[in-house]
């Protein structure tokens, strides 16, 4: 079965809220085999509640609604709905005793317009909101289903989870769906597709391969689907089995895992220890890894450096090398792993040493310029890149490639 969102509020076109709702139906949907095909974003606005409603109609089985249920007068979709399925708005007892309810327990009058809440379409199943004032409705019509929710992400989410969802997997012809995600570093998404295209083309129709990039790493997602759950996921181990074979060199890890779990995982397995040394990240690249339970087996301690004084005098930066060749370069950043790793004590450790931006470059070091260094069992490496001139995502690239240059030095000089 198919499914669409249909999100109602002149307040996400704005900007002024983000919409979290379909994201997370989306989630749910996939877990319960049913597929979504499109998500559309609406103005509050009866002509374009009507359009939305038509062409959904026309690519889905089931049709989800969040928002525009409210009782002022920009909120209309109730009274659409029932012009859209030739019928008419009906009081429900139930639903207002509980509205009246929760005003009574807040100590607060209750007007007319908040008589509206109670206000569902007759041809509908209400679906009782025990966290709010706005009931959902359930329709079935000419085969489709249509399932209108708050706006509000807690309302929606107990409907969904109470009321929706225990529907929806009663429902027959419900396809299996399954995922398996693969990790890899060090390798660019365009040669990956390179790489991977023979294996794509042999892909049967209901399997595909999706490219997930983020600073310097490639999650490879497998989708199937399939009204035989078995079948399916033989299929899908066989071919997962293939696509870490043919990855192998960059392979990190199954799973929603991330690089610096891996390699945390890696270093407390061979009981080895890690410190970082960074400038233009401030701290960035040890928050990577301290958010993640269990660092402090492995990790020993970090400086952020941001002065030259601090380079010298913690990390033992020669102020030969600060002065003949500057804090941004392949000798300090050198230096820095080096002293990190002196100091600490530590088996291995990561150095960052840049220009973040958005001011502070030059020609010969124009903003974006970083260069990091990894040091080991066999001293240390350095390699420039070259980013952008937006101050965050050069952090954020910085602290992902120290983190790949430390996973290619880690298969290097590791064992397992």
């Amino acid at each position: 079965m198919t499914a669409e969102i249909i999100t109602i509020g002149d307040e996400i076109l704005i900007g002024q809220i983000v919409d979290t709702n379909s994201a997370w139906i989306a989630q749910q949907l996939n877990r319960i085999g049913i597929a979504l095909v499109q998500i559309t974003s609406i103005a509050d606005q009866g002509d374009a509640i009507r359009q939305a409603l038509s062409s959904a109609t026309s690519r889905a089985d089931i049709i989800l609604c969040t928002g525009g249920l409210g009782p002022t007068k920009d909120d209309v979709t109730k009274q659409t709905l029932a012009t859209y399925f030739n019928t008419t708005l009906v009081r429900d007892v139930d639903v207002l005793a509980h509205v009246e309810s929760i005003f009574k327990k807040f100590n607060r009058p209750m007007l007319e317009v908040n008589n509206r809440q109670a206000d569902v379409l007759a041809n509908a199943r209400v679906l009782h909101n025990e966290t709010g004032t706005a009931p959902g409705m359930w329709i079935e019509e000419n085969e489709k289903i249509y399932i209108i929710m708050p706006g509000v992400p807690t309302e929606m989410k107990y409907l969904m989870q109470n009321e929706v969802l225990p529907k929806l997997q009663g429902l027959p012809n419900q396809y299996a769906i399954s995922h398996r995600s693969i990790l890899t570093a060090g390798i660019g998404e365009s040669f990956l597709a390179e790489k991977l295209h023979s294996f794509e083309e042999d892909l049967p129709p209901h399997i595909h391969l999706a490219y997930l990039p983020k600073f310097g790493q490639v999650r490879l997602r497998l989708t199937g689907s399939s009204l035989m759950e078995q079948a399916l996921e033989k299929e899908m181990e066989a071919y997962s089995s293939t696509l870490m074979e043919l990855v192998k060199p960059y392979f990190v890890g199954e799973g929603d895992v991330l690089l610096e779990q891996q390699l945390l995982t890696r270093l407390k397995n061979h009981q080895l220890s890690l410190s970082t040394a960074e400038s233009c990240t401030g701290g960035y690249l040890s928050h990577l890894i301290t958010s993640l339970p269990g660092s402090s087996a492995v990790f020993k301690g970090g400086v952020v450096s941001y002065s030259n004084e601090l380079k010298e005098q913690v990390l033992g930066v020669r102020a030969s090398t600060l002065a003949a060749y500057g804090a941004v370069s392949e000798q300090v950043a050198l230096e820095m792993a080096l002293g990190a790793q002196k100091n600490f004590k530590a088996d291995y450790s990561m150095a960052i040493t840049g220009i973040a931006g958005p001011d502070g470059g030059t020609d010969d070091k124009p903003v974006g310029t970083v260069w990091i260094a990894v040091a080991g069992k066999e001293g240390a490496k350095a390699k420039l890149f070259n980013f952008g001139k937006i101050r965050l995502p050069n952090i954020e690239r910085s602290a992902a490639n120290a983190l790949v240059m430390l996973f290619y030095l880690l298969k290097e000089e590791l064992v397992d």
